[in-house]
């Protein structure tokens, strides 16, 4: 087993500052959104770095050129305010060789409260149902079983798309569709560092549209559904200044805009 490589998605950084505020200890491939087309290779703590230089945008794009280049064995999806713990890469080749019967385990990424949305507090299985809580940077799956599967991230959602998120929702369930066996893990791998995102302005109408987009493509005929369970138990967080009924019709634009 060649290891965990992470495959970290970036928008103009400064590489060098960004290993460093990462705390990277694996392999990895860097896909670094700028204003020119390059591929780069250089060491880092002994471990092979590839950077790749992109003029092109799009969160879909860098993911999947970032998959294009990999070569580990275990590839970790990232961004570029993620902090890695110490021993990640073992305890993600731990988790794997424990559970032979995972394709992909998505693990534990620390969050502020406000950011918040759910966290594994033990070993299961994920269904399509609740595949739209986990966000890409828990992802790790064994490349062989993602290059078997032939699935690659939407270009139409997330950061710099049409759409402005889901694309890793989207990502999940087109892998379980194909068979691909994933389950959650308990284990805490970094955390997240605070700062301003680059898609979220706020639940606006955009927000509930582009939403509605998003479970028309995850649930279909139960995507109204969905959409109001959505609404009902996030009410007080989602709700502050668009109303309730204006929220839900915005969203309900958004399944059939879609159709």
């Amino acid at each position: 087993m060649s290891g965990v490589q992470v495959l970290v998605a970036t928008l103009q950084q400064n590489i060098d500052e960004l290993l460093e505020r990462m705390h990277l200890d694996s392999s990895a491939v860097i896909v670094n959104q700028c204003d020119k087309d390059e591929v780069t290779v250089r060491s880092y703590h002994e471990h092979d770095v590839k950077i790749v230089s992109i003029s092109s945008r799009g969160v879909g794009i860098n993911r999947n050129t970032a998959i294009l280049h990999s070569t580990g064995d275990i590839l970790l999806f990232s961004d570029q305010d993620i902090v890695y713990e110490t021993g990640y890469a073992k305890a993600i080749e731990d988790e794997f060789f424990s559970h032979p019967e995972a394709d992909m385990i998505l693990f534990n990424i620390a969050v502020g409260v406000e950011r918040k949305t759910y966290e594994n507090l033990k070993w299961k299985r994920v269904r399509w149902y609740n595949c739209g809580r986990y966000g890409a940077v828990s992802f790790a799956i064994r490349r062989e079983k993602l290059l078997e599967s032939r699935v690659m991230f939407s270009q139409l959602f997330g950061g710099g798309a049409k759409y402005s998120a889901g694309e890793d929702s989207l990502f999940l369930k087109d892998l379980m569709d194909r068979g691909i066996k994933v389950y959650a893990s308990p284990v805490i791998i970094g955390r997240e560092e605070e700062g301003e995102s680059t898609w979220f302005k706020g639940y606006d109408e955009k927000f509930f549209f582009d939403r509605g987009v998003l479970y028309h493509q995850l649930y279909g005929r139960l995507a109204k559904l969905w959409a109001l369970r959505f609404l009902v138990k996030h009410k007080a967080k989602l709700c502050e200044i668009i109303t309730f009924a204006k929220a839900y019709k915005k969203m309900i634009e958004g399944i059939h805009a879609f159709k």
